[in-house]
């Protein structure tokens, strides 16, 4: 059985920098692409980051690009995502994703485990 879990949201100040982990169990985890998505209050889930099965390729939404920086650890089945110069446009819930392909999709609709998520709440 597939698991993913987020952490490492909370509240911080704009400007400020938060790391989140996302812990993968029950795949092999080192052979697949895994993604960032994010749902802010009202609005639809979209791409933020994605990174290929070596960690060689990776993707970034415009919004984030040169703030956010993806990142994985093979030997702890765990993709980060290091989030800097926050800002309060960036607030949402931040979920964690694959659809065991080695290749990165940027699609909601093409994954198909999810994590539960992990709010992250910047303040202005």
């Amino acid at each position: 059985q597939v698991q993913l879990v987020e952490s490492g949201g909370g509240l911080v100040q704009a400007g400020g920098s938060l790391r989140l982990s996302c812990a993968a169990s029950g795949l092999p985890f080192s052979n697949y692409a895994m993604e960032w998505f994010r749902q802010a209050p009202g609005k639809e889930r979209e791409f933020v980051s994605g990174i290929n099965w070596s960690g060689a390729g990776t993707a970034y939404a415009d919004s984030v690009k040169g703030r956010f920086t993806i990142s994985r650890d093979n030997t702890k089945n765990t993709v980060y995502l290091q989030m800097n110069s926050l800002k309060p446009e960036d607030t949402a819930v931040y979920y964690c994703a694959t659809n065991r392909a080695t290749i990165i999709h940027r699609r909601v609709d093409a994954m198909n485990y999810w994590g539960k998520g992990t709010l992250v709440t910047v303040s202005s």
